[in-house]
This record gives C-alpha cells, structure tokens and sequence, in this order.
C-alpha cells in the first residue's frame, strides 16, 4: 500500500518545514502585535491610497473587508481588499500591509515579469490538490496501474510546490517597495519603518515554510514511490 495510515517517515522529512511554519506564525504574531502598537499618521487605506495616487493607479480601488489578515490585491477587479484593522488602523502594522497589497497593484500595472508568470501559474495552485486526490483514488481503483497513476499524482504537488516557489519573489518585491514607499514619502519615520520591516519580514516567512513544506511532500512522496519500485505490496 502506497500511502500508510501512520508513517513516521513522512514526519521525519517534514520536520523541518513544520518546526519553520510553527515558528513563523509565531513570529508574525508577535511582530503584528508589535506593529500595532507603533502609531502613524494615518490609516492603511489612506497610506495604500497615497501610493497608488503617486503612482498614478487612482483607479485601483479600495474596499473593506472582514476577517483577520485576509488583506489582498484582486488583479481582475483592479482593488485592494484590507481587514477592517488594516483598513482604518493608524499603526505601523495597518500601514504596512496595506502598502504591500498596493505594491501588488503597481507590479499588475507595470506588468512586473514574476507577478506574470505567478498569473499564469494560477490554475496549478487551484487544480493540483484535486489532480493528486484524483490520481490517488484512481491508482487505489486500477491496481494494475497504480504505480504510474501515483506518479501522476505526485505531479500535482509538484505544481503546487511550483507556484508557491514562483510566488517568492512576488511577494518579497511586494514588500521590499512597501517598505521603500512608506519611508521615502515620509508615512513612518525611521522607528515606524523597523516595526513595518518587522511585520512584512515575518510575512515573508510564512511564504518559504509553505514553499519548503510543499516541496518535502513532493520529496516524500518521490521516495515512497521509489521504495516501492515494481512491488505490488
């Protein structure tokens, strides 16, 4: 049987990408609490809004949305979508993920390359867990066939692992101009500039444990496989 119940291998090669996602979500709680306690001079919907003027974007909107960090850029909308504390919050935190959402607006409107290619990338990230759960169950029915249909299924982590590796340098431009913007147009002073630093670099890490996650799955997966070989057991 390919995929056992409990095994301890899959475990041991997905420690590490456990033990980073753990400390990550750590990290980004306690920076964003950090950052919320750091007061600026205005909201994150009024800093995102004054990017995306200077940038000549006025008409990329902004909404308001519920639920907690679940701020994000619609490329087919053309509009920023920020939690209510991000939205009307005047701290370090609000400010700095609401520009990050904006530098995805100005990558959309430069055509930046990596935002491109992650666009296109999309339908992996959607379809690859119902590609490796179709495969699965087909490789359990067709036994005959097994082998080669769990390597099929093994693909679709492997375009899982693909867009989230793609995403990396999206979302670390992102935050590399939110951080750049803020200071340079004077919305965070030197001190509100580290505590924004201090959030969007816990965010960052969130993205490399998904990545590294997705990618020791793959790897998993690969050996189970290749410990198999032509068996049938």
């Amino acid at each position: 049987m390919m995929f056992p119940i409990f095994d301890p291998l899959y475990f041991i090669i997905l420690a590490p990408a456990l033990l980073l996602m753990m400390w990550a979500q750590w990290r980004i709680r306690s920076a964003y609490s950090q950052g919320m306690e750091v007061p600026t001079g205005m909201s994150g919907a009024r800093a995102a809004r004054e990017i995306l003027d200077a940038a000549g974007l006025h008409q990329v909107g902004i909404e308001q949305v519920g639920g907690t960090l679940s701020d994000h850029y619609d490329p087919r909308d053309k509009v920023l979508r920020l939690s209510s504390e991000v939205y009307s919050g005047n701290t370090a935190a609000s400010v700095g993920i609401a520009a990050h959402e904006a530098g995805h607006a100005l990558q959309d409107a430069e055509n930046y390359g990596p935002l491109v290619v992650r666009n296109l990338a999309v339908p992996a990230a959607q379809f690859g867990p119902w590609w490796f759960m179709a495969f699965l169950v087909l490789g359990m029915v067709f036994y005959s066939m097994s082998h080669f249909l769990w390597w099929l299924a093994v693909g679709g982590y492997a375009a899982i692992f693909a867009f989230q590796l793609i995403n990396l340098p999206v979302e670390f431009d992102a935050s590399n101009r939110a951080k750049r913007l803020l200071y340079e147009m004077g919305i965070v002073d030197a001190y509100g500039s580290q505590a924004v630093a201090g959030v969007l670099n816990a965010a960052a890490w969130t993205y490399v444990a998904a990545t590294l996650q997705s990618l020791l799955i793959v790897i998993y997966y690969i050996i189970r496989l290749g410990l198999l070989g032509g068996r049938d057991d």
